[in-house]
């Protein structure tokens, strides 16, 4: 059997012992493969792999112990959030695996919700098709507005948002590419607008989200992405992209960062492009063909 990926995000980005002890927790259970934590965001992307029930025990635990260390009333961050556990999505590596995938979130919400007392949204494949945005718009405040004035229920837990912890969006999904790229200067407008262009809502690439934010710690603003269909839309596309627009703006680009893993078929692909390599794909890569 294949592993499932969880790639949980917490609101904590600075205490360097909170991010520790969440992490610790989730690697009790499962294997912890990357933490990357960002000051301005504010915010900790943990990811992680194991079978269904270590995937809920880790998360069950790595969520107890953010609740215990994190007060959300006083996070202030750049990134949108509604909860000290976020999001937390269940990944399914490969296609056969989506099903499963399915029912391990939808395990880990009703015990999130039960056992934590926490209030849980289903986004996603499980939840509707509904993105995290739809329930992060206006933060925890609206969130607990619109629950009160029956727009929306949580799917499990409470219907009160506990002040200190919030909520937390649980779902399933194929794998992304959690990408971002710095603009040289806090240029939040140009940041806005080219995150405008790229995103698949105003007209860009399929399955781009993509949110301009100002960095004051790093001194730069950012185009902040989720790649959700990196097959539809190629990585090195939307980097190239961007460059033109931000040539066009006469703004420069300060580099790119990964947040946590990318699945090696789109490496490959920004390979291939780069090196004007013809059908390039993983059948061509030494270590991926002696793990088949």
């Amino acid at each position: 059997m294949h592993p499932l990926e969880s790639v949980p995000n917490f609101s904590e980005g600075r205490d360097r012992a909170t991010v520790a002890l969440i992490g610790e927790e989730l690697a009790r259970f499962a294997k912890l493969l990357d933490v990357h934590s960002d000051a301005d965001h504010n915010r900790s992307v943990y990811t992680f792999v194991g079978n269904e029930e270590q995937i809920v025990d880790a998360l069950l635990a790595g969520i107890a112990a953010a609740v215990e260390r994190i007060d959300l009333r006083a996070h202030e961050g750049v990134h949108p959030r509604i909860g000290v556990a976020d999001v937390v999505p269940v990944v399914a590596v490969r296609r056969d695996d989506a099903e499963l995938a399915r029912e391990t979130a939808r395990i880990a919400a009703r015990r999130i919700g039960d056992e934590l007392g926490l209030p849980v949204f289903l986004y996603g494949e499980i939840g509707d098709g509904r993105g995290p945005a739809f329930f992060r718009q206006g933060g925890p405040e609206e969130l607990q507005r619109r629950i009160d004035a029956g727009e929306l229920a949580p799917d499990f837990g409470p219907a009160k948002l506990r002040p200190s912890a919030g909520g937390v969006i649980v779902g399933a999904r194929r794998p992304l590419i959690a990408f971002n790229v710095n603009l040289a200067h806090a240029d939040l407008d140009a940041a806005k607008e080219i995150a405008r262009v790229v995103r698949e809502r105003d007209g860009g690439f399929p399955g781009v989200r993509a949110l301009g934010l100002e960095l004051p710690r790093a001194g730069h603003a950012q185009i902040s992405m989720n790649v959700e269909d990196w097959e539809a839309s190629a990585l090195h596309d939307i980097v190239a992209a961007i460059e033109r627009e931000a040539e066009a703006r006469g703004v420069e680009i300060a580099g790119s960062e990964l947040v946590g893993l990318m699945p090696a078929g789109a490496a490959i692909a920004a390979a291939g492009a780069l090196l004007r390599i013809s059908s390039f794909d993983a059948s061509h890569v030494l270590e991926l063909r002696l793990l088949e």
